[in-house]
């Protein structure tokens, strides 16, 4: 079978170019597969970080960057790439109402040349950044759309609101296995220079609807019963960090919390994860978060907020426990988690549960459906 995959891939950083990588290593064991990758994605002045690129991606899985996300004259040329190849099935990352111009450009005009089947994979598809013209936008991408796959309960209800008929398939996300093994806890603690017990992690970018606040002010809350603890918020932070410096002073919590306010690189993504003990997403709302999937991968247990989809893949009480976005009911679960000395158990929970998220089960999931 002959796949087009269109979206970012590495150099580009982020979960969307995580999982393109991942989905088409998977596709193309058994596949044809072309990778259509940007050469644009966010103009500079949509973008709110340091950086859209990751440093540290060297691998021989080569994409083919031609796509600008404001230059039509490179939707034309994704086209003839496209077309000359002629794939059997093209699927689409879809996660943003901006990238609707170029892909709804691209599908109209494949479509008069060649017969192929469209699939969108929705990530998202409400954006958290709530404006009334994304529906409009969102609606017609959707109408050009053959079928589609959602990860979430959250993104299938929106589905079905924005587009009763359409034909979809609700599959998992799988986790991410692109950030090497799980270190020993010791050398992790060592290299990251902690010496306390008890590591709570809060990982990746830092906005608003991720509730980073919350755990904040929670800390106050837990800190009189878990002793010698530290939390670590690794990430960069796309919004004015000093709203969070402010409540750690005002808090007087500054000895708890180990700040690297910067974009972690893949070959430091398990060195973080290794170290933690807890990671904790106290998110005020989402659809569903690659970041569960990473702590799975390293067998770490979490604590999450029961919003959009979060919830569907953990098992309260046995792989980490699901809260309101709430400080005091995340300062309770972490109190019981310590205090229970729940990480062997949960841990060895997570790495029961998690096999069947793989990405092999997925990409065949994947080729099944769209050959219904």
């Amino acid at each position: 079978m002959k796949i087009t995959i269109i979206g970012p891939f590495p150099p580009f950083r982020g979960g969307i170019s995580d999982f393109n990588y991942s989905l088409s290593r998977e596709l193309s064991k058994d596949q044809e597969v072309q990778l259509i990758n940007f050469i644009t994605q966010y103009p500079r002045l949509l973008f709110p970080g340091k950086t859209q690129f990751r440093s540290d991606f060297d691998d021989n899985f080569k994409s083919q960057r031609i796509l600008s996300s404001v230059n039509p004259l490179s939707w034309n040329k994704t086209v003839n790439k496209i077309c000359n190849f002629n794939p059997d099935l093209i699927i689409f990352q879809y996660w943003m109402p901006f990238f609707t111009f170029a892909y709804n450009y691209i599908i109209d005009k494949v479509k008069k040349r060649i017969n192929t089947e469209i699939i969108a994979i929705c990530h998202n598809l409400t954006p958290h950044e709530d404006k009334s013209f994304y529906k409009s936008l969102t609606k017609r991408y959707l109408r050009k759309v053959d079928k589609f796959v959602v990860m979430s309960e959250v993104v299938q209800s929106d589905l079905e609101n924005f587009k009763p008929e359409a034909v979809y398939k609700k599959l998992f996300h799988p986790l991410y296995e692109l950030f090497g093994s799980e270190l020993d806890k010791q050398t992790a603690r060592d290299l990251l220079e902690l010496k306390n017990k008890n590591i709570i992690l809060f990982f990746g970018l830092i906005r608003e609807y991720k509730g980073l606040d919350l755990l904040l002010e929670s800390i106050p809350l837990f800190a009189q019963v878990v002793k010698d603890f530290q939390v670590i918020i690794a990430g960069e932070c796309y919004e004015n960090p000093n709203k969070y410096l402010k409540i750690v002073e005002a808090l007087n919590i500054e000895e708890y919390v180990k700040w690297n306010m910067e974009f972690v690189p893949d070959d430091s993504v398990n060195l973080y994860f290794s170290v933690a003990d807890l990671v904790v997403l106290p998110y005020r709302s989402a659809t569903q978060s690659g970041i569960t999937k990473i702590a799975y991968n390293f067998n770490r247990p979490v604590i999450i907020s029961d919003v959009g989809g979060l919830s569907e893949i953990v098992e309260n009480g046995k792989t980490g426990y699901i809260v309101k976005p709430d400080k005091q009911e995340l300062a309770d679960a972490i109190i019981n988690f310590f205090n229970g000395n729940k990480f062997r158990e949960f841990s060895n929970n997570v790495k029961q549960f998690k096999g069947q998220y793989s990405w092999n089960t997925f990409a065949a999931q994947l080729l099944e459906f769209s050959r219904e």
